[in-house]
């Protein structure tokens, strides 16, 4: 699994973009920071294409169901895998996967 960073690419299911944002900065890969344990967490998802009469297009991801290493952590938080996916609040509820397309970089991997 590689790791993930805040270049990585994470989407919807509808294909609307996940912003990523990290909350640490000391730990990089290609200068770019790792992603960490809560990050993708309650980030805004923009452009999703799912709009119609009572549809709720994904604005929001929920909580990560799976995708953080078991063995790596910084600063005890576990680090994110590019197998991160959970659900977001689109229409219908509980249905609608945020996933990682992208882990932003090919050099460093982990174990899940």
């Amino acid at each position: 699994m590689k790791i993930l960073i805040e270049r990585g690419v994470i989407r919807c299911g509808h294909d609307g973009s996940v912003a990523n944002v990290p909350s640490q900065s000391w730990v990089r890969i290609t200068g770019s920071p790792v992603l960490v344990e809560h990050d993708p967490q309650g980030r805004t998802i923009r452009m999703c294409p799912n709009v119609g009469i009572n549809i709720k297009p994904c604005t929001s991801t929920l909580v990560v169901q799976t995708g953080y290493s078991t063995f790596i952590r910084i600063d005890r938080h576990a680090i994110c895998l590019d197998s991160v996916q959970g659900y977001t609040d689109g229409t219908p509820p509980g249905a609608v996967k945020y996933t990682v397309r992208s882990a932003g970089q090919q050099l460093a991997a982990a174990p899940s």
